[in-house]
This record gives C-alpha cells, sequence and structure tokens, in this order.
C-alpha cells in the first residue's frame, strides 16, 4: 500500500554512531498444509529474533518443526507466536474468550512450540501475542492478565514481546515475567501510540527507504511519526518486521543494513534484554 497522504521520511540520522542494543524480530511459520504465507525461509537470514506460529491462527506440526529447524540453522532466537483459535481468520478477529480459556490456550501453544525447540536442542526464549490477541491484551486488562497467567503457568524465564505502555506489559511487570518493548517498522501508528488498522490505506508500510528511516529512528531515538504527520515516543528493545509483509525479506534486509550503518547491535532477544537489565 502507499503511504497516508501525511507521509514523509523523517530525518537521518547524523553520522555520529548511537552504540547500542537491538533484536530485530519477524513472526514466521505462518503456513499451513500446502498454503505458504510469508518468507519464513529469506526472513531467517535477516532477523535475530523469530516468532513461531504455534497452529491456532497459521501452522502446522511439520511447519513449526521445520521453522524452528531453520532458526537452528541461522542461530535465531525462537519465540512462540500464540494467537486465538482463528485459522479462516488468520487470529485477526476479535474472539469472546474467557480469561481462562485464553490463558489455557495460550499455555497449549507455548508447550506444543516447546516441544519442537526441545527435540530441535534449541532454547525457547519468549512469548508474542499475534493479531486479535495482541491487540486486545494491549488494551483490556482482563485479557492481558489471562495471556501472562498462561505463560507464568508453563514456567521458566520466557520474555513476553509487548508494546512498552500496554496492559499486557504492566499485567507481566506486576507478575514478574520480563517484558521486551517491541516497536513496529513496517506500520502505520496514531498519536495515541497504537498502531492504525488495516483496513486503513497506508496503515500497512512497503516502501523500503521509509521502513528503514523509520527503524533507525525508532532504535536510535525511540521516536516515530504518526499517521498524520505527528511525532511520538516507542522505546524499544525489539524491532518487528511482520513476516507476511508484501517484501518482507527486502524490508528486513534493508532495516538491517541501515540499522548497522547506524551503530545498532542486533543480537538475539534475551541477551538484549539482559544487557538492558544490567
Amino acid at each position: 500500500m502507499a503511504p497516508g497522504p501525511n507521509w514523509s521520511i523523517p530525518a537521518a540520522v547524523g553520522s555520529e554512531p548511537l552504540t547500542r542494543y537491538l533484536d530485530l524480530n519477524s513472526d514466521v511459520g505462518e503456513s499451513f498444509g500446502p498454503y505458504v504465507m510469508g518468507e519464513t525461509a529469506t526472513l531467517m537470514t535477516q532477523i535475530t529474533s523469530a516468532n513461531v506460529a504455534c497452529g491456532f491462527h497459521a501452522g502446522d506440526p511439520r511447519i513449526m518443526q521445520a521453522t524452528v529447524a531453520l532458526a537452528r540453522q541461522h542461530q535465531v532466537g525462537v519465540g512462540a507466536h500464540v494467537g486465538f483459535h482463528d485459522l479462516v481468520g488468520f487470529g485477526r478477529r476479535a474472539i469472546a474468550a474467557s480469561p481462562e480459556e485464553i490463558a489455557t490456550d495460550v499455555l497449549y501453544q507455548i508447550g506444543a512450540l516447546f516441544a519442537f525447540t526441545q527435540a530441535a536442542g534449541v532454547p525457547l526464549r519468549h512469548v508474542k501475542a499475534h493479531g486479535a490477541l495482541y491487540n486486545q491484551a494491549e488494551r483490556d486488562r482482563s485479557v492481558a492478565e489471562a495471556l501472562v497467567e498462561g505463560i507464568s503457568r508453563f514456567g521458566g524465564s520466557l520474555t513476553l514481546v509487548a508494546s512498552g505502555s500496554s496492559a499486557m506489559a504492566i499485567a507481566a511487570a506486576e507478575a514478574g515475567v520480563p517484558v521486551a518493548r517491541e516497536a513496529f517498522a513496517d506500520r502505520a501508528y496514531r498519536l495515541d501510540g497504537t498502531l492504525a488498522p488495516r483496513s486503513m490505506s497506508g496503515s500497512v508500510l512497503t516502501d523500503t527507504e521509509l521502513v528503514a528511516e523509520r527503524a533507525v529512528s525508532l532504535a536510535t531515538r525511540g521516536e516515530v511519526q504518526t499517521y498524520d504527520g505527528g511525532q511520538i515516543e516507542v522505546p524499544c528493545d525489539t524491532l518487528c518486521i511482520h513476516g507476511d509483509t508484501p517484501g518482507a525479506t527486502a524490508l528486513a534486509t534493508r532495516v538491517r543494513s541501515a540499522l548497522e550503518s547506524a551503530g545498532v547491535e542486533l543480537r538475539q532477544l534475551n541477551s538484549q534484554v539482559s544487557a538492558r537489565a544490567h
């Protein structure tokens, strides 16, 4: 889609490098049976963390296994991308699930992916909600707490990937679940810090230079231009390129190059969170 009517590319960061650490994540493994979605294989060469679909909104056992194998091959961190049980709607439709249903569904999906990471000998590092579950958990405290409850029941030290000011980030912090603050390079923001709905023209960004400029701004200044031309603060530890965005691999490749040129070192999510904690 073309940018919205008021888009302009922010000024580039100056030549003086700013050394910091950042994770670059993508939602992958979102195919199902013979139906292909996204650019999982090529994205794995550019990202540092993979959010792997766990069979509810996309993915199936064979695809989960293959995606974990790709992550191991490219030394990419693995996380569970959990969502509502909604294959037809790709997990982007709001579901009126109870808190207990959300918690057990999240636990189920984490457990399914954990079986494959255990078999492959790679650690399961994080959890990220998908689609409608992410959107609801951003603002609805009961949904946020249910998501965090599912993660807590699994145990271990899984990190929740969430926007920094969201209800789920607050619920996770209160429950002692580590949080990695997420920002989106390929999506338009509104002034309130939420993402512009996908139904809006220009909400999904596919211009490589625009996305790269926004990624550098988020990584080095913690700010981004909004859909209507404003500017907001969006601190981040991990930056997302959606796996189903058209040209996702080209976007990730350009973003990675731009970040490294700006002095940003890309690291897997847990390494980045640990570095920030100390």
